[in-house]
């Protein structure tokens, strides 16, 4: 009798013990596991997807092609200054943009922040060269925007010349629903 009492008495202890441990380890990482935002500020992608068309806060995106240049030309073929230093590449993403609806057109054009990525984690933002041929943004006066119309935006990104063979595409996010998809050419 004394055996069989030890040993329920020690299953007992035993299923209290990895109870507990469970219990603390649930306690612990709860908040890393359900923090969306933090997560979301921490750079998580939620979506891949090959050129698209994708729709992340009632835009829908395509990437049409995404190019790297030692300099940018503007309409009349005259080199476009970007005050670049010295060893970086231009990168143009030519996009497809659609406001959906859902949309605030303010003055016929509304914000379409996209960032460019590499596959180590490094994000870099849009640079505005003056006088290229397509619009650089999403609210133009000389290219304004149509709901439900498509229309074609030059994303332009200055790079070390290190990255370029590491860059996966464009990210597009939306704060709100906390989404973040890449867009891969």
């Amino acid at each position: 009798m004394r055996i069989a009492s030890k040993a329920s008495r020690l299953a007992v202890q035993v299923g209290l013990l990895v109870a507990l441990v469970a219990a603390g380890t649930f306690v612990m990482l709860r908040p890393y596991l359900s923090d969306e935002e933090r997560i979301f500020d921490e750079g998580r992608i939620n979506k891949v997807v090959s050129q698209g068309p994708v729709t992340v806060g009632h835009v829908e995106w395509k990437l049409d092609s995404l190019k790297a240049y030692t300099t940018l030309l503007d309409k009349d073929g005259e080199k476009i200054s970007m005050g670049e230093p010295a060893g970086s590449i231009i990168i143009v993403a030519t996009m497809t943009v659609t406001p959906r609806p859902g949309v605030f057109l303010k003055d016929r054009g509304f914000t379409c922040d996209a960032l460019l990525r590499d596959d180590r984690g490094n994000t870099w933002d849009t640079e505005q060269p003056f006088d290229y041929p397509l619009p650089t943004y999403c609210g133009d006066d000389d290219h304004p925007f149509t709901m439900d119309k498509p229309a074609q935006v030059a994303k332009v990104y200055l790079v070390p010349k290190s990255a370029v063979p590491h860059l996966t595409g464009v990210t597009v996010e939306q704060l709100d629903e906390r989404m973040r998809v890449l867009i891969t050419p």
